[in-house]
């Protein structure tokens, strides 16, 4: 069996059956959503939540990166049906491009037609400061796989149109949403770079040149999945940290979930009117 035909549509199709089995969902959900790195609290806001275990999915490997949970959570936000990953794959723990996205595809066997990712990143531009929420408009995918590489699965477009990966409307609703909350957004392009070691400060300054606002280690398989099943994407990164040489200060894992920690509730708050909103 291939990489692509391993999490193609019929891996996809036997993962939701089982979610569906374990958490007795039965609509359509109107949104998926990933959640990154510390901000998985979003979850305990699902009404009539049920959870299943990552390992307890076909296809799922357990979670093994500190902040995420590793828990699939169906229920009601904000009086819609919703499916949730409290947690993501990422490549730099060994997992192929196709199995990092592989959930997006499990979104969709379940009827979602709408994905919301999240993650934890490091700023890059020099107008952005730790706790601040970053709208993404755009993507550089230096890591440099593709979840797509392979046979083509049934339902997949071959050469996926990239110009809008992410839905310029549902940025603007976000966009709407946060300033009735009280608060802006930022906007930009998220790198998204293999890790799992933290960049160095030349490769910030590579990124800089190159258009990104802001880096990380996920997200862009996920969203290149999406786009290739034709759903739309919406995204938001929560900078958790100065990127390597914008300050002295070196660089930590903890320091990202101590970030997320503290704008925990705006973030919530915003996935939550977003999401009734739609």
């Amino acid at each position: 069996m291939t990489a692509s035909s391993a999490y193609g549509v019929r891996a996809a199709t036997d993962a939701a059956t089982e979610i569906r089995r374990l958490t007795g969902l039965r609509d359509a959900p109107a949104l998926g959503i990933v959640l990154g790195s510390g901000l998985g609290g979003l979850v305990r806001r699902i009404e009539e939540g049920r959870d299943v275990a990552f390992a307890d999915v076909p296809g799922f490997p357990a979670a093994s990166v500190v902040g995420h949970a590793g828990r699939v959570v169906v229920g009601r936000l904000a009086g819609r049906t919703v499916v949730a990953l409290a947690g993501r794959f990422h490549m730099y723990e060994g997992h192929s491009a196709a199995l990092a996205g592989f959930p997006v595809r499990v979104f969709h066997a379940l009827g979602a037609r709408t994905l919301f990712v999240s993650n934890a990143a490091g700023g890059i531009r020099a107008t952005f400061s730790p706790g601040d929420l970053m709208v993404i408009t755009d993507h550089l995918n230096l890591m440099f796989r593709n979840p797509l590489v392979g046979a083509v699965e049934a339902g997949d477009t071959r050469f996926p149109d990239m110009s809008e990966p992410y839905d310029r409307a549902l940025a603007s609703l976000l966009h709407r949403e946060a300033a009735s909350l009280g608060f802006g957004l930022r906007e930009g392009v998220y790198g998204g770079l293999l890790g799992p070691t933290y960049e160095t400060p030349a490769e910030v300054r590579m990124l800089r040149i190159l258009g990104a606002d802001a880096v990380g280690m996920s997200t862009v398989p996920e969203v290149i999945v999406a786009r290739a099943l034709g759903m739309r994407v919406a995204g938001v990164s929560c900078i958790t940290n100065f990127a390597a040489g914008t300050t002295s200060q070196p660089l930590s894992h903890a320091e990202v979930l101590e970030t997320t920690a503290l704008v925990a509730t705006r973030f919530e708050t915003l996935v939550e009117r977003f999401t009734a909103a739609l």
